[in-house]
């Protein structure tokens, strides 16, 4: 299949939760699975890289959503994750709240808080972290410049950093 013939099935989605705009992002239910824990009964952290990694799709990647020409081509370019809390397995699922910290020509930073099932989402977050996302053309192996539409999209999520 070309490149630019990625589909996504409206029918088909990752899980119950497509997610929400709430004033303090957009936040989606993600179910913890059994193999995403450690032996300890914790989210294993490449697991939980994972599961935010599955939180950005009903946001950003769904047909319904400006970005979603992102996903022919969207990199992750920096990560980082802080764990402020314990997040178990029957603590699902977990609230991420995805918002975005900065939009630049190509690239766009987003922010998570992460929270156990039933946390109030004023709440301290057991996890923060951020991903750079760079939109790149996979056909020609450059950056993509980011559309007016989509960006418009991206800095409607965005947060003021003092407000965090």
């Amino acid at each position: 299949m070309p490149h630019d013939a990625v589909e996504i099935d409206p029918g088909r989605r990752l899980f119950e939760d497509n997610g929400h705009r709430t004033p303090d992002g957009y936040v989606v239910q993600v179910p913890v699975r059994w193999s995403d824990m450690d032996v300890f009964a914790h989210i294993n952290h490449a697991r939980m890289v994972t599961l935010l990694e599955e939180a950005r799709i009903p946001w950003l990647f769904y047909d319904d959503k400006p970005t979603h020409p992102m996903r022919k081509g969207c990199l992750v370019a920096d990560l980082h994750v802080k764990y402020q809390g314990q997040i178990r397995h029957d603590e699902s699922p977990i609230a991420v709240t995805m918002f975005v910290e900065r939009v630049r020509a190509v690239d766009f930073t987003v922010g998570y808080e992460v929270r156990p099932h039933g946390a109030a989402p004023d709440s301290k977050p057991a996890v923060v972290a951020s991903t750079q996302l760079v939109s790149f053309d996979i056909d020609t192996q450059r950056p993509r410049r980011i559309p007016a539409e989509e960006k418009e999209y991206l800095q409607s999520f965005l947060r003021d950093p003092a407000a965090s």
